[in-house]
């Protein structure tokens, strides 16, 4: 069975506008796609270390020792074994939560995730071809003169080809709190765009 991994970094839970679309979004996925798995992982609940120094030294001995079935890695190999990957993650500080920062250090993985060949190149070995990023920002990051201050997209499109994942995507609403925007219209588009998707993700 197809497993589509659900990675929930909305640290404000059920309040989260960014949560709300993004399971609009699993609603209708899951409609199109009876046959297909979703699994969530809510990393509000599971609260990974951030990798302190004591943290990497266990990773780095368990890795040394080809130990990579041991728990510290179930993360990553979750990770590269989904089919599809939907991350939903709001705009925050011109990036993400530090919660999802923490979440992508556990999950790259030499010879999990990512991999070298024998000229030194790097592999992905994710068995994912899409991954998306469900956002909402408060201000408009898409403009010419201000798209260079986004940073969370990028970050994660760029992960995506260490990774090996060949097409990244994102469902993002923007200009939320903007007191000359209309919010909810905005909302309803990203919602009406998400359902649009799903079919075809």
């Amino acid at each position: 069975m197809s497993e589509l991994l659900f990675v929930n970094a909305c640290v404000r839970g059920e309040r989260s506008r960014t949560l709300a679309l993004g399971r609009r979004f699993l609603e209708a996925y899951k409609k199109s796609h009876p046959e297909v798995r979703v699994t969530e992982r809510d990393l509000m609940e599971e609260r990974l270390e951030p990798q302190y120094p004591e943290v990497l030294e266990q990773r780095d001995a368990l890795w040394a020792a080809g130990q990579l079935e041991e728990p510290m890695f179930a993360p990553a190999r979750q990770f590269a074994g989904a089919d599809r990957i939907v991350v939903a993650a709001p705009f925050w500080d011109l990036s993400y939560p530090a919660i999802l920062k923490i979440y992508l250090e556990r999950i790259s993985v030499t010879d999990l995730t990512f991999g070298y060949d024998d000229q030194g190149r790097m592999v992905g070995l994710c068995r994912a071809e899409k991954l998306l990023l469900i956002t909402t920002r408060g201000g408009n990051f898409s403009l010419p003169e201000t798209a260079w201050m986004e940073s969370g997209a990028r970050h994660l499109k760029a992960l995506c080809a260490m990774y090996g994942i060949p097409d990244f995507q994102l469902l993002c609403a923007e200009g939320l709190d903007d007191i000359r925007n209309d919010k909810e219209a905005l909302l309803a588009q990203a919602t009406e765009e998400a359902e649009a998707l799903a079919p075809s993700f």
